[in-house]
């Protein structure tokens, strides 16, 4: 299995809530996609981010999927402008 979580800051954390709607549509898009969460900053809960995806895909070429559905490239293409900086961790996990 492998993990893909990625952390963004935003230009405005406002924007957070249509953030995370716009990842949420990513939800379920290709086979061996087996979890897909996404989370806002909470307010009174220590963050230095704004928003986390935390994924799961059964291997390397689920992930690979993901990366290249056309649905995931759009969402991407609107995000982009949104964010500040972006953090990623891919990993293995058994």
């Amino acid at each position: 299995m492998i993990r893909h979580i990625v952390i963004w800051t935003l230009e405005d954390p406002a924007d957070a809530p249509r953030f995370k709607a716009l990842l949420d549509s990513c939800a379920d898009l290709v086979p061996g996609m087996l979890a897909f969460e996404v989370g806002i900053r909470a307010p009174g809960l220590e963050a230095n981010a704004d928003v986390v995806l935390i994924s799961a895909f059964a291997d390397a070429a689920a992930l690979d999927a993901y990366q290249r559905h056309p649905a995931h490239q759009a969402v991407a293409a609107q995000l982009g402008p949104m964010r500040r900086e972006r953090r990623v961790v891919d990993f293995e996990r058994a």
